[in-house]
């Protein structure tokens, strides 16, 4: 299984940069068999069925992306240089993982100085990153934080503009309770209160569940063969009430669907050891592609996902590949909007 199979031609222009508004304008391509449907989000209660059950990811997104300053004494006098600091990880010792630009203009021990009083210091460096250790914890470092920083975009945004402040509201879910995501999980964007109460009152349920999204989300395959791909760690937790939810509308002949890429990792990691699901909390690095034997997923609503993505290779392993060729190249024609602020799919997998 080859890194080019997953490949395909998408124009610059279908990546969207800011999302639909109001969210549930975004379009929906609905992909069951062979057959396409074009829809809106706002469709679900007329797509969706009695007994069916939503998973959301409930993460939280934190302004994780910080611009500072270093500042050295030397011998020609004070020197100060601007870094940008996008955190990645939090680790057990109380620091975090994070990039630096540039990384180059940091040394181990200096501090960078951020807005509201913020400061990092370089604890540990490698030629990709570094763990930085912050002045404040806790519910202090939470406010700081806020106040320091903006919403990490993806690269492919980011290239294109500046984060501001509508992107505090446009980058997290209206569901969104447990901080600790750098990426939103970005299928629930399309989601609105009003849109949720409709569905429950029609008989959909919804199951929360939290796998906190990391930067290697966006982390590119390098390897030919995509089999040896190495996946990136992320947390997540399945409650014993969110697996008891998820069993009960199986047996009852309901279908699952994950909201999210990372929904359905979370639940597909939390029932590889039985079969069905079962309470799990950890860091899952579950490498979806096709081949992979499915075991609590009936259908996902997903975005459109960058040619030669992990992500991709998920979704093509749960329609198959052909289809999903047929899906893509369906949505690029129609000029659907592609990646994190774009429109959204919902796949309904064959069942057994």
């Amino acid at each position: 299984m080859k890194l080019d199979d997953f490949d395909f031609d998408l124009p610059e222009g279908l990546i969207a940069t800011r999302p639909a508004r109001p969210r549930t304008s975004a379009r929906l391509l609905v992909v069951e068999g062979d057959a396409l449907g074009d829809a809106h989000v706002f469709d679900l209660p007329s797509i969706l069925r009695p007994g069916d059950r939503l998973v959301l990811n409930n993460t939280r997104v934190i302004p994780a992306r910080l611009i500072g300053m270093r500042h050295r004494i030397s011998a020609q006098g004070p020197v100060s240089a601007k870094i940008e600091v996008t955190l990645m990880e939090p680790d057990a010792k109380g620091g975090w993982r994070a990039m630096a630009k540039p990384l180059r203009k940091l040394a181990l021990g200096e501090e960078v100085v951020f807005a509201g009083g913020l400061i990092g210091t370089v604890a540990e460096k490698s030629d990709t990153d570094l763990r930085v250790e912050f002045n404040q914890a806790g519910t202090d470092f939470d406010a700081a934080l806020n106040d320091a920083g903006t919403m990490p975009l993806p690269p492919y945004i980011a290239a294109k503009r500046a984060p501001d402040s509508l992107d505090n509201e446009d980058y997290q879910t209206v569901f969104a309770r447990h901080a600790g995501a750098v990426a939103a999980p970005t299928a629930s964007l399309h989601f609105d209160a009003a849109l949720l109460a409709e569905l429950a009152a029609m008989g959909v349920a919804f199951t929360e569940v939290t796998l906190h999204v990391g930067a290697g989300t966006f982390l590119p395959v390098k390897v030919d063969d995509v089999t040896t791909h190495k996946m990136h760690a992320e947390w997540g937790e399945v409650t014993p009430r969110a697996a008891a939810e998820i069993n009960a509308t199986r047996a009852a002949g309901g279908r699952i669907i994950p909201v999210g890429t990372t929904a359905l990792r979370l639940i597909e990691s939390a029932a590889r050891a039985t079969g069905k699901v079962e309470p799990w909390q950890g860091d899952t690095d579950i490498f979806i592609y096709p081949g992979f034997a499915f075991r609590a997923t009936d259908a996902l609503m997903t975005n459109f996902h960058l040619p030669k993505s992990t992500l991709l290779m998920l979704v093509a392993a749960l329609m198959g590949q052909d289809r999903m060729k047929a899906a893509y190249a369906h949505a690029v024609a129609e000029k659907y909007r592609f990646f994190s602020y774009g429109d959204g799919s919902l796949l309904i997998a064959d069942r057994p």
